[in-house]
Formats: structure tokens, sequence, C-alpha cells
């Protein structure tokens, strides 16, 4: 694709490729998700709960029952020399081996994470580990995190939203933060291909999330293994940044893609607030080992 073509693909109407819900650190089901996104007049949404396909029967049903397109997917929490890495994983077969192994370990590690922060936590905020769980919408199918933390944290009054929380206690330079222990990006984009999915680096120049960004470098040793694309329209990303991350799509023929990060009530982040353009779906669709709900 030519260079100015990829500036086509931040479009004002097409799919939100990025989306949460209760089976992670979303506030809404995945069939509020699909009513949402379809009342908002999208092309088509992306389920992409953190670390688990729990959501996936709940929305395709609700997809199927409308009539409208869902892209089912997962963001993979990643490392790369330090750099906390997100990875956006489309349309892959939930039943592979590598796929299966990589989330019960992934999820091992996220619980046993949580439980020393909270434990951190509960030396100068009287909140439990039980307190955290009933933030959970989908009990032990919920993949828990910081932001069910901060939600025990409003809950007990020390917060009124979570983004004060994450503002506070829960950021990642706080006393009480460990970070998540997690696979290299190289090779969850690895076992993503294997899958016969397609997968994408989620908001790679927010430096809300990281003080070091992703080099050219690390970007082009992804692209060498397997790696499908990048999410340059995300609130996160600088437009200077988004500009750097154009110039390495079109040098590596890696897909662009676009995304709210929509957590419900979560985020302030709008469903349908950046998207990607329905070209850049069907390639997903055509290389993905699942097909398309519609």
């Amino acid at each position: 694709m030519a260079r100015d073509e990829y500036n086509d693909c931040g479009p004002a109407s097409g799919w939100d490729l990025h989306c949460h819900t209760v089976f992670s650190d979303g506030t809404k089901t995945p069939a509020e998700l699909v009513a949402l996104a379809d009342a908002n007049g999208l092309h088509g949404v992306a389920i992409t709960d953190h670390d688990t396909t729990a959501g996936w029967d709940d929305a395709q049903k609700a997809a199927l029952s409308r009539g409208f397109p869902l892209l089912r997917g997962s963001e993979i929490t990643a490392q790369d020399e330090h750099v906390s890495v997100h990875i956006l994983a489309y349309q892959y077969d939930p039943q592979n081996e590598g796929i299966i192994t990589m989330f019960q370990a992934t999820r091992e590690a996220r619980i046993e994470r949580a439980k020393r922060m909270v434990s951190r936590l509960s030396k100068d905020f009287p909140i439990t580990w039980d307190d955290v769980l009933r933030q959970t919408k989908k009990g032990e199918e919920t993949t828990v995190g910081r932001p069910h933390m901060a939600d025990a944290l409003v809950s007990a009054g020390f917060y009124r939203t979570r983004s004060q929380a994450f503002a506070g206690a829960i950021s990642s330079s706080s006393k009480y933060y460990i970070p998540t222990p997690s696979p290299t990006a190289l090779q969850v984009v690895q076992v993503v291909k294997q899958a016969g999915g397609v997968s994408v680096v989620a908001h790679p120049s927010d430096l809300s999330r990281n003080k070091v960004l992703l080099s050219d470098r690390q970007i082009a040793r992804l692209a060498q293994g397997g790696l499908g694309g990048l999410e340059v329209w995300h609130r996160g990303n600088r437009p200077e940044e988004r500009e750097r991350l154009l110039d390495l799509a079109c040098r590596f023929d890696l897909l662009v893609t676009g995304g709210s990060d929509w957590h419900g009530e979560g985020k302030p982040n709008k469903l349908g607030e950046n998207l990607t353009c329905d070209s850049v779906v069907a390639q997903i669709v055509r290389r993905g080992a699942i097909k398309l709900i519609a």
C-alpha cells in the first residue's frame, strides 16, 4: 500500500477494533457493546478483552441476533526489552494449543501479580482481595487487573473515579505497582500467527503507558516475526508519532488499524472515536483462521 493510502484508513465511518467488556476491565456486556456499536452506525466491531476469549460466545450470539458484523479478538499482554506491549490478536483459532497454553500461563501470572499488589495496597488502604473480586462482573471468567483494584478503592471511598485511582495508588509509578509477568511481544506474535490470527500492536506510541516507546528497530523485528499491523488511530498516539507509525507500516507492509480502547464507563474513551476502514478489516478476515460473524 502506498504511503498516501494509509492516511485514508482513519475514516469517519468504519469499524472499532479495540473494545473491552465485563469479561476483562470493561463495564458493559458483549451484548451491550454490539447494541451500542449498531446504534452508533458503525460498520462492525471487535471484542478484545484482555488475555481471554471468555466473552466471544456472548458477543457472537448478540451479533447474530442483530445481523451485525463482529470480529473476535483479544488484547494480549507482552513485553519487549522492558517496554510493556499490548498485542491485539484477531480471528485466531481459540482451540489452538499454543493460544490455550499462553492464556493459561498469563492468567495465572495476572492473578498472582494482582494478589501481591492488593497485599501492598492493603497496608495503606483497608481493602482485601475479596473487595477486588466483588468488582468483577463475571467472577472467575473475568481477567482481573488494576481496573478492579481501582474500582475497589472507589467503592471504599478513597477516590471518586477509576481514572483518579489510576492517577494515584494504581499508577504504574506508584510504590504499590508490580509489572505483569508476560511473554515477549515476539512470542505472542508468533503464537498468534501459528493459531491463524492477525496481530496488531495496540497504542504503540502512548507515552502515558511507557516512558520509552517501541523503537523502529523493535517494530521491524516484530514485523519480520509475523506482526500484522499497527494501531495508528488511537487517542494515545500523538500526531507526530502517528506519522512515524504510518511510515513504518508502509515500510514493512503492515496493516493500519484504529480503535477507541472502549471500556464502557471504565474510561472516558467513546466507542467509535477512532475507526478502521472496511478494506483493512477485509484483509484481517481473509487472513484469519475463523469466519467473520455477520
